[in-house]
């Protein structure tokens, strides 16, 4: 199955390990995601963390901006997918 994009990130905080994501598709935590960007996978991890203007969520629709915590860094532009 191939996998879905959900967003984009449109900024990063590198002091936080934070990633500015514009969603859209829903994302819950628990999910897989994966970052890509120019067509090379970043990398891959599990979503422990969904933040909508500093509020803890557990899930968020499309269309928010939402702020995951990373594992990496990565850089704007970057496209998120869910994995499946």
């Amino acid at each position: 199955m191939a996998d879905l994009k959900i967003g984009k990130v449109s900024h990063y905080y590198d002091k936080i390990g934070v990633a500015i994501v514009e969603l859209s598709a829903p994302l819950t935590v628990g999910d897989k995601i994966k970052f890509e960007r120019g067509g090379e996978d970043l990398f891959t991890q599990d979503v422990n963390s969904i933040q909508i203007e500093h509020e803890q969520k557990d899930s968020a629709g499309k269309g928010e901006v939402v702020g995951l915590k990373v594992e990496s860094e990565v850089k704007e532009g970057a496209e998120v997918f869910k994995v499946e």
